[in-house]
């Protein structure tokens, strides 16, 4: 697919215009500048056609010079991706000499390129940009990413020049699978991301809190469509102060809610800790598919009695998630990381799958033959039959006479059976209990 990359200096108002395009609020925004250090990606349609919008860092950034060093390769990386470049510049700070130095940077690469002024509010503020013609550029479109203005009159010159073979196919391909990589700071998340795309797309540094937002990157592997979801580390609220890294964490648990599988990363040095447990927590309460990594596999004690009693302890205080498959691997080397996409792709196979009601029916009546419903103050609880309503998590309604008196260890007995009936090992499942319209016993 087509690729657009937004470029310009910090804290002109790049994100907010990725914002503003994606049609929600996609990539953090802050008025601190460097806030967007990793490329961010969405799919946009405008106009029937359809692309590839990338937000990247800030050029320029100041600050750590490792990270300053970081974001300027990923904005040079995505200029080299790139087929189409929308540069960005602020009405309200002027022509800067870096905005000078990003132009040569654009005109090097010989892409095409639309030059957008930010932060001009209407027609009557237009005359802020003279400035910027300047730089020696036949079209600037003045637009507000915060207000809307001029936004449309962009991506409708931009959509054009959008080949007409990336206009929108008849049918959705509804096959990509979303993968979140979530954790606490510094388990090796965007070191993980790097190594399973094969490419540095994000920042990796050993300071903890270096990535800061969500950011999202689509690819394929045999045959299967992919978006990987590199996330900010989940802290402790007693150890969360700055705004940004409280934004950052809100981001993160978003990023969990339009996931289909979340890998929750953990380092096996350290062992499992409580956060480790809470982060895991939310994954369960959304009933979301999981996959246990254990990182920095490398560093383990290779003593086998060590091993075996640290993978005993990590099964033993992650049962509450029984169908989570549990993986070691070393991210720096690649070691065993191979194994990671295929055992995603299970879990979302089971995680998707659709059961007949037929087979669910007679899964429900050997179930009760099995172990009988207990009485309820003085009268058996019964069920009558059950049915598969939707997947993603797969959720079965099941009737009964009195859906509010079953007991949560008969609940649990239902959910080990029907697992076991369907295949779904590696899957949550959800099961709602209701009663009939007619009071039957």
């Amino acid at each position: 697919m087509l690729l657009v990359a937004i470029i310009g200096r910090p804290n002109v108002g790049k994100s907010t215009l990725f914002n503003r395009i994606a049609g929600r609020r996609r990539a953090l925004v802050d008025d601190f500048p460097g806030v967007t250090r990793d490329r961010n990606e969405t799919e946009v349609v405008w106009d029937e056609k359809r692309f590839l919008l990338a937000d990247t860092a800030g050029y320029g950034v100041s600050g750590d010079a490792a990270l300053e060093e970081g974001a300027l390769e990923q904005i040079r990386f995505a200029i080299d991706e790139a087929d189409i470049l929308l540069f960005v510049a602020d009405a309200k700070i002027g022509l800067h000499p870096e905005d000078h130095s990003l132009v040569q940077l654009v005109r090097r690469s010989a892409k095409p390129t639309f030059f957008a002024v930010n932060k001009i509010d209407g027609p009557e503020q237009a005359r802020h940009m003279a400035e910027f013609f300047e730089l020696g550029i036949d079209r600037i479109y003045p637009v507000s990413a915060a207000h809307g203005f001029g936004v449309g009159d962009l991506l409708t010159d931009l959509a054009d020049a959008v080949p007409e073979d990336q206009s929108i196919p008849e049918e959705e391909d509804t096959g990509e699978i979303r993968m979140a990589i979530i954790g606490r700071p510094n388990v090796g998340k965007s070191t993980l991301l790097n190594r399973l795309l094969g490419e540095p797309r994000v920042i990796v540094s050993p300071v903890p809190g270096t990535t800061r937002d969500a950011v999202d990157c689509p690819f394929e592997q045999d045959g299967q469509r992919y978006r990987l979801i590199d996330t900010a580390g989940i802290r402790r609220k007693g150890r969360v102060r700055e705004k940004i890294e409280k934004i950052s964490i809100v981001k993160a648990l978003e990023s969990i809610e339009r996931s289909h599988v979340c890998l929750i990363l953990l380092d096996a040095v350290e062992g499992v800790t409580d956060q480790d447990l809470h982060i895991a927590g939310y994954v369960q309460e959304r009933f979301r598919g999981c996959v246990v990594g254990i990182n920095k596999w490398d560093a383990m004690d290779k003593d086998p009695k060590h091993i075996k009693n640290l993978k005993a302890e990590i099964r033993e205080r992650f049962r509450f998630l029984p169908h989570a498959p549990i993986l070691t691997f070393s991210a720096l080397n690649g070691k065993r990381v191979n194994k990671i996409l295929p055992e995603i792709r299970e879990v979302f196979e089971q995680y998707n799958r659709r059961v007949t009601t037929g087979i669910v029916n007679r899964a429900l009546e050997q179930t009760v033959q099995k172990h009988e419903p207990p009485m309820v103050a003085g009268r058996r609880l019964k069920f009558y039959y059950a049915t598969q309503s939707s997947v993603r998590p797969p959720t079965f309604v099941l009737f009964c006479n009195r859906p509010d008196a079953i007991h949560f260890s008969y609940e649990r007995y239902l959910t080990n059976q029907f697992r076991e009936a369907f295949q779904l090992t590696k899957s949550p499942i959800r099961l709602v209990f209701r009663g009939r319209q007619r009071n039957q016993d």
